[in-house]
C-alpha cells in the first residue's frame, strides 16, 4: 500500500546552485528592438516568439540580442525552399548555443522552473487510474 502523496509544496533537496533557473512563464515584457536594420513582418513575428521564452531572459543577461537575431533570420531561411543543408547546420547550432533544445539547456545549465501542483485539499481518492496518469 502507497503511502501518502508528496507534498507540493515542499522544497526541491537536490537544488543545483550552479543551475541557471529560468522562469515558466517566460520573458515578460516587449522584446527589444530588432537590430539589424528593418525587420520585415516574418522576422518581426518570430523575433517576439523568441523573446517570450524562458532562454530569454538569459540572453537578455547574456546580451545576446545579436546572435538571436542572426538565429532568427537563419531560421526563416531553413523554413524556406532555397533552403541548404549547410543552413540546417547553422541553425542546429544557433539553436545548441541559445539553449533551444533540452541538450543544450543541460549543457548551459539551465532549467525552467517548475510549477508546483495545485492541491485538491486531500480529501479526493486517489485511484489506480490517477496514479498512472502522467506516466
Amino acid at each position: 500500500m502507497p503511502g501518502p502523496a508528496p507534498n507540493p509544496q515542499a522544497r526541491r533537496r537536490n537544488v543545483r546552485p550552479d543551475w541557471r533557473t529560468l522562469p515558466a512563464a517566460g520573458r515578460p515584457g516587449r522584446a527589444p528592438a530588432w537590430p539589424m536594420g528593418k525587420a520585415n513582418r516574418q522576422q518581426s513575428a518570430l523575433w517576439r516568439s523568441l523573446w517570450s521564452t524562458p532562454q530569454a531572459v538569459a540572453w537578455e543577461e547574456l546580451g545576446w540580442t545579436r546572435v538571436v537575431a542572426r538565429y532568427a533570420q537563419v531560421l526563416l531561411v531553413c523554413e524556406s525552399p532555397e533552403c541548404t543543408a549547410a543552413m540546417l547546420a547553422e541553425a542546429r547550432q544557433l539553436e545548441d548555443r541559445l539553449g533551444l533544445s533540452p541538450m543544450a539547456m543541460k549543457r548551459l545549465q539551465w532549467e525552467v522552473e517548475t510549477r508546483p501542483r495545485e492541491s485538491n485539499g486531500g480529501d479526493a481518492k486517489v485511484t489506480n487510474i490517477d496514479r498512472f496518469r502522467n506516466l
